[in-house]
């Protein structure tokens, strides 16, 4: 999502301050990038300086890798990026990082696509599209690391890859130059070039910096900027065997593009020397735009009950521990969508978390209560039973006449009168919960026992005159018998006091559904950190399905339809497989209770 190009500045009071808001405020204070200019377009320093200035106050970019599918840490680095670039007036660039041809694919291409535009936010700025791949700048990483060869600031190396790690020294030893390292500028420049023609199989040299073996920052000791890889890019095709390191490609991706400030998580804060070093190198060269970008990191999203590798989350789709990427207990951004999560609660959820440079972890019920808050002024309400068991009013003919069915109403929302009310019927059966009776009562238990009035939500009170079971002691049946003249709405309602009150489903209109009742993946609160198999802690009681009866006003809808059911928590329709088949059966996901059942 994108902001207007005036004088927009932080919204008064709508935002939390956090250190990169302060630097974003500092920044545009001093006028740090207010003289850049932008060609329209990603491109190198002489480019660029040929364009007008940079309409956009400061540029981000979200970067990742199609490899896989996003989930909820990187919705916050979506919310984080696209949401500064909209609060300052900016611009945030939609970029892959597609420079690893052997494990990415346009599937997930696709997908990341679809999930940044489902949280609410757009690449598209000034009349320009700023979605971008790293593949796009291929010709001009492999210019500037020729033009590091060229400076002796490059080499070819030939080590075995054995050979280079022990070389390489650790935190209390130096790294031991390579045999390579002496060659001269034209040599090596000679020897990459035979690596680009296809010339040397995989692995037999890689293009290392020329910096310092000795560095205290082991990311300082000759780096590796360039591998062979003999593999097919879903970009690019066959038209390179060489490819860059993340960590070459990474700086030159944000200069061309002109960001401002390259926003990261805490494993890259080690990188930033080399970050740096390379663009310093490269502006002097006069081969990027000048004043150059910035890495600022900030704590990944540790998220209690919930495992964010890409590793361990493919492993249980591969070994069909869940049912697919979009499984509504997968932390994915399809899961959480499919389980019923909204773009708002999301971007709700980043916010209240904010931005820290420590790393903590958040409990799971703080995405919950997001949830919940985002979806309570929205949800229709609806009654549902997840448990039926019938409960028969024996007076119900002669009191009301043989097949009477009595119209009742509720709200769609209690507090929006301006969605109108839902219609159902009340007549002789009804389906209620099995829990609501009990043959003798625990002490504080006003539902249904025998000799006790309750009052049928919407509808009448009824007296309980006791229960059926079979042989093996199952509750069959629930009996009670109608108190006339005490339907809800009318004159006669508050004529008996009763204490309990219990929702219900007319058998005549009620509607059979797959429910579905999703809970936490893993039963531990930070799976696969332990010494423990990650497959053993998780949650058996994550996934229920019952047949259970929903009022027609839930049984009907489209799929995504999210729904408040009174007293059991939030649903959704199912994306996949509501109405789905030849039956046409509603197929509902439970999102979240009610209230927190993990709380101690």
């Amino acid at each position: 999502m994108t902001a207007p190009t005036d004088s927009a500045s932080t919204p008064e009071g709508a935002k939390t301050s956090n250190f990169l808001r302060q630097i974003i405020d500092r920044d545009l204070e001093q006028g740090t990038y207010a003289q850049r200019h932008w060609a329209g377009h990603p491109a190198d320093a002489a480019t660029h300086q040929a364009g007008a200035p940079d309409p956009a106050r400061i540029r981000t970019r979200f970067p990742p890798e199609p490899n896989g599918y996003l989930h909820v840490g990187h919705a916050k680095s979506i919310c984080l990026n696209f949401g500064l670039a909209r609060d300052y007036g900016g611009v945030c660039h939609m970029r892959f990082d597609d420079n690893n041809p052997e494990k990415e694919d346009q599937e997930y291409v696709d997908g990341i696509l679809d999930a940044v535009r489902w949280l609410g936010f757009s690449w598209d700025a000034h009349g320009t599209s700023h979605l971008y791949q790293a593949s796009d700048y291929f010709d001009f990483m492999y210019r500037a690391a020729e033009s590091l060869i060229e400076a002796g600031l490059a080499y070819v190396d030939e080590q075995t890859p054995e050979q280079m790690r022990a070389h390489r020294g650790d935190f209390s030893k130096p790294g031991t130059d390579s045999p390579y390292r002496t060659r001269t500028p034209q040599d090596n420049l000679a020897r990459f070039r035979q690596m680009r023609e296809g010339q040397l199989p995989d692995g037999a040299a890689v293009l290392r910096a020329k910096i310092d073996m000795a560095s205290p920052n082991l990311n300082m000791r000759d780096p590796a900027l360039y591998r062979i890889k003999h593999a097919e890019h879903h970009h690019t095709g066959n038209d390179w065997c060489i490819y860059p390191m993340y960590t070459f490609a990474h700086p030159i991706e944000d200069a061309l593009e002109n960001i401002t400030h390259s926003i990261c998580t805490l494993e890259f804060e080690d990188q930033r020397p080399f970050y740096d070093w390379l663009l310093d190198r490269l502006r002097e060269g006069g081969l990027i735009n000048a004043p150059q970008p910035r890495q600022y990191e900030f704590a990944r999203l540790n998220l209690t009950y919930v495992v964010t590798s890409k590793r361990k989350l493919k492993h249980l789709v591969d070994e069909r521990h869940v049912s697919g990427w979009d499984d509504p207990r997968m932390p994915t951004i399809v899961g959480l969508r499919r389980r019923g999560y909204t773009p708002e609660s999301l971007q709700l959820f980043a916010e209240r978390i904010g931005v820290t440079k420590a790393d903590s972890w958040i409990d799971y019920s703080t995405l919950e209560i997001a949830l919940r808050d985002d979806l309570d002024p929205k949800a229709a309400r609806a009654m549902a039973v997840l448990d039926p068991v019938k409960l028969v009013i024996e007076n119900w003919d002669a009191v009301m006449g043989a097949g009477h069915l009595e119209p009742c109403s509720a709200p769609v929302h209690p507090h929006d009168e301006s969605r109108g009310r839902r219609e159902f019927t009340f007549g002789k059966e009804l389906w209620i919960e099995r829990s609501d009776y009990e043959d003798s009562p625990p002490k504080g238990f006003f539902r249904l026992f025998p000799g006790n009035k309750v009052r049928m939500k919407y509808g009448y009170v009824v007296e309980c005159l006791g229960a059926e079971r079979d042989a093996a002691g199952q509750l069959v049946a629930v009996r009670a018998q109608l108190v006339p003249d005490t339907k809800s709405g009318t004159p006669g309602a508050d004529a008996v006091k009763v204490k309990g009150n219990i929702t219900w489903v007319g058998v005549a209109d009620g509607v059979a559904a797959e429910i579905r009742l999703y809970d936490r993946l893993f039963a531990v609160p930070q799976p696969g950190t332990g010494d423990k198999d990650l497959l053993e802690e998780i949650n058996p009681e994550s996934l229920k399905v019952v047949t259970g009866y929903v009022e027609p006003s839930a049984a009907g809808c489209a799929a995504d339809t999210k729904f408040q059911f009174e007293r059991h928590g939030y649903f959704v329709a199912d994306r996949a497989d509501h109405l789905k088949g030849g039956e046409g059966k509603p197929v509902l996901n439970r999102v979240t209770g009610l209230k927190d059942s993990w709380g101690k």
